[in-house]
């Protein structure tokens, strides 16, 4: 996978790939070139999996890792018990303690694929910590007298994430989330304290937490610290990227296959594309600006999608299984089906309307082709269906088929079991058992 350009600092590259959204200091980008900071983001353990909008703060860390600094991953045990209310409309389920170590152990096992966790990295070592280990200790009069008393209440007030909830008079706030904002501030002071932390990154809507905890160490310790915040990933539709919202796209195998993370890459709109190579790859700028200009020119090649979807699906899944999906995207769209696996068929067919047969229907004289598009619900009647297939509409498996008198039999299947009929781009598998 290629690198970012070796004459570009990681300040250069950050501002070339729209990364810095807000920064608290304007020394940060050449602090960031001449200093080794230890920088921390902190992640919402609320799912046993992290998602593609998180995807991009993991990033993060790995692009200040590869530029010699050192970064904490940093799960929010104590902290996800209670939720941010930074961007809900309301208040989120309480987790319960096996809850919450389950869903610790699923973001641990994917930080480290994409993060070194090795004694090897040396002084770069990432370390991942979990908040609970300090914040569950914490005692209620030890948090009021050493957090509390620097931030008044009118100022915890103007927060947009609380006047946003208190205008909802029927619903309001509780004081447990109207204490998250404390205890993000008190991580920050306690990564200072044991890891000697001086930058804390995330999304932009982190902005008021990240300056918090600044505020804090300034007051408590009278040192100076730093936070930087990257833009918000929208979706075309203007929704974030979120484990709330509607079509979450996971990093686990399990709840998103390697085939569906390379297709969602994949489907990404023009307009979307060249912020999101330079958002989710390492790709180099010149290769990247080579890929805007072809998608300008010839958006139908969808080179920049291609390229996109590659990169991430290597970066989350590893290189067999970006070259595993690719080849699966690609035989879908060039009506190659019959090259694939059994495991690639399936995973490419996985979203398609699926009906499963009688094998016996394929005794002699066989399946009538014509039954078959009716059942398979590609025609509403014997008539449509004859007429998709004479006009050449009807494909079984790869294969255009325009006799309307053609019989299936088990010659036909796929891994002696599937079936494949596509109209245009609708496909529907059926299942002979």
């Amino acid at each position: 996978m290629s690198s970012a350009s070796s004459d570009s600092s990681l300040a250069a590259d950050l501002e070339f790939r729209g990364l810095i959204h807000q920064v608290t200091d304007p020394s940060l980008p050449a602090r960031l070139d001449n200093e080794r900071l230890t920088a921390y983001i902190g992640f919402d353990p609320t799912a046993d999996s992290l998602h593609v909008g998180s995807l991009l703060q993991v990033l993060m860390l790995r692009r200040l890792q590869r530029a010699g600094h050192r970064p904490l991953a940093v799960a929010g045990g104590a902290t996800g018990a209670i939720g941010d209310p930074g961007g809900k409309t309301e208040e989120r389920m309480l987790l319960r303690a096996d809850e919450l170590a389950a869903n610790l152990a699923g973001m641990r096992a994917q930080l480290e694929r994409l993060i070194d966790f090795e004694d090897e990295a040396g002084p770069s070592r990432a370390l991942l910590l979990d908040n609970g280990t300090w914040l569950n200790h914490l005692t209620v009069i030890d948090f009021l007298r050493d957090v509390g008393k620097h931030f008044s209440v009118n100022q915890m007030m103007n927060r947009d994430a609380v006047k946003t909830r208190l205008e909802r008079p029927e619903q309001g706030i509780s004081f447990t989330e109207f204490s998250y904002m404390l205890l993000q501030a008190y991580d920050y002071l306690h990564l200072f304290d044991a890891e000697g932390c001086r930058l804390q990154l995330g999304a932009s809507d982190q902005w008021g937490n990240i300056t918090m905890g600044i505020e804090l160490i300034r007051k408590a310790r009278r040192q100076e610290v730093f936070g930087l915040t990257t833009p918000l990933v929208l979706k075309a539709d203007g929704t974030k990227f979120g484990k709330t919202e509607t079509e979450t796209v996971w990093l686990d195998a399990a709840r998103t296959s390697p085939y569906q993370l390379f297709q969602f890459f994949y489907r990404t709109e023009d307009s979307l594309v060249g912020a999101y190579l330079r958002y989710y790859t390492f790709l180099d700028h010149d290769t990247i600006l080579d890929l805007d200009a072809d998608t300008a020119a010839h958006p139908e090649h969808r080179k920049a999608q291609r390229a996109l979807a590659r990169e991430v699906s290597a970066l989350v899944h590893g290189e067999d299984e970006a070259r595993r999906a690719e080849a699966a995207a690609l035989a879908l769209y060039a009506g190659k089906l019959a090259s694939l696996d059994e495991e690639s068929l399936l995973a490419v067919i996985t979203e398609t309307p699926t009906s499963t047969r009688a094998r016996p229907a394929l005794d002699p004289p066989g399946l009538a082709l014509v039954d078959a598009v009716i059942d398979a619900g590609l025609a509403k009647s014997k008539s449509e269906a004859r007429r998709l297939v004479t006009q050449g509409g009807v494909y079984v498996n790869d294969n255009q088929e325009r006799d309307t008198d053609a019989r299936l039999d088990g010659s036909d299947l796929l891994f002696d079991t599937y079936l494949v009929l596509r109209k245009g781009r609708d496909y529907h598998l059926v299942r002979f058992e």
